[in-house]
Formats: structure tokens, C-alpha cells, sequence
């Protein structure tokens, strides 16, 4: 493995599977993961053949690692707007509020990888299955943390059903944005975090 690094630091192989896995995501979205083939990832990558089969075995093994590298961001990018909330002294609601933006921040970043994350979700013969399903729960996880702390210290109430809870959550930013990505551009993503905003404080009704 070779140890030289980039100026920002990622040695040199981490910055060819970046661009793999951004070659992959893009080509897999835009016509399938059955009809793309590895001649086109490296093509696109702008590598040779042979790259692909040093950094990953296959291309199932590439779109795996894609699913874990992808989600471990998007768990990341959640995780911290948490502890940033706590650190400025916000409640739970605000963490959530904060970890809803940072959903939607990773989505409009990253579309045609949050659009084949969704579409794998519903399927069920595919190799990566088992680990989809142990990535997406690590996500689901850091809300479901923050949820168990609004209980136990009386912000949330003690009759919710944390992990259906934070699973609706999670899916609720994830149908939202490609929705709105799909069919709402004009909107910028101030509006959909509003939106949503007023959702989980429950200020959709108009009461007060």
C-alpha cells in the first residue's frame, strides 16, 4: 500500500477510491447497476482497468463499500451536528432540528448516492443486503441516541417508541429532500429544512 499523501492529507489510494466511488454512484444512477461495467467506473474514474480490481475485487464489492463509505458519511455528518448542538447548549428537539439540516446538507450534496441508497432499501436479493441493513441502522442509531437522552431527562415523552421513532425521522428527511430535489428545485433547502422543522416541533397545526 502506498504511503504518500495528498495535500489534503488522504493518502493517495484513499483519493482513487473517492474517485471510484464517485465514478460508480454516478454511472450506477444514471443507468442501473446491472448494465454498468467496470471498463466504464474506470473510464470514468479516469484510471485503468486495473485500478478498479487493486482497490476492490468486483464490482459488487465496489458498490458495498460505496453503500458503507456513503452511509458512514451521512452517520458522520448527523453524529456531529449532535454534539455541536450540545456544545452550544442546546436541548434534544435542537439537536434533532440541527441532525434534520445536516440530513438534508449530505442529500443535496450527494443526490444520486441518497437516491440509490433509498432504491437498495426496498430491494432484497442483492449480495449487500446484510450490510446495507447494518449501515443504515448505525444512522438510524445516532437519532435513536439522542431520542433516549430527550426521554430519560423529560424533554421527550416516555411513551414513544424510540427506534420507529428515529426510523420515521431519518425516512421522513430522505423521502422529503428527493422529492423535493425531483419536483419542487425551486425551492432552496432553508425552505425544506422549515418545513420539516415545524413537523418535529409540532407547529404544523397552527396552535399554539
Amino acid at each position: 500500500m502506498e504511503s504518500s499523501t495528498t495535500p489534503g492529507g488522504r493518502t493517495r489510494r484513499e483519493a482513487t477510491r473517492q474517485k471510484l466511488y464517485e465514478a460508480a454512484v454516478t454511472l450506477i444512477a444514471e443507468q442501473g447497476f446491472s448494465a454498468t461495467t467496470v471498463d466504464e467506473i474506470a473510464e470514468r474514474a479516469g484510471v485503468a482497468k486495473g485500478t478498479v480490481y487493486y482497490n476492490f475485487a468486483s464490482k459488487s464489492v465496489l458498490f458495498e463499500e460505496l453503500l458503507r463509505h456513503g452511509v458512514g458519511l451521512l452517520t458522520a455528518s448527523l453524529r456531529e451536528a449532535a454534539e455541536r448542538t450540545a456544545r452550544e447548549g442546546g436541548g434534544k428537539v435542537d439537536a434533532l432540528d440541527a441532525m434534520i439540516r445536516a440530513g438534508l446538507v449530505f442529500i443535496d450534496r450527494y443526490p444520486s448516492f441518497t437516491q440509490l441508497y433509498v432504491a437498495e432499501l426496498w430491494r432484497t436479493n442483492r449480495a449487500w443486503q446484510s450490510t446495507l441493513m447494518v449501515v443504515r441502522q448505525e444512522a438510524v442509531a445516532v437519532v435513536e441516541d439522542v431520542l433516549r437522552e430527550g426521554v430519560d431527562n423529560g424533554e421527550f415523552s416516555d411513551e414513544i417508541d424510540v427506534p420507529l421513532t428515529a426510523a420515521a425521522l431519518v425516512g421522513m428527511v430522505l423521502v422529503a429532500a428527493l422529492d423535493w430535489q425531483a419536483f419542487q428545485p425551486q425551492r432552496s433547502l432553508d425552505d425544506v429544512h422549515s418545513a420539516l422543522s415545524r413537523l418535529l416541533q409540532g407547529r404544523v397545526s397552527g396552535r399554539r
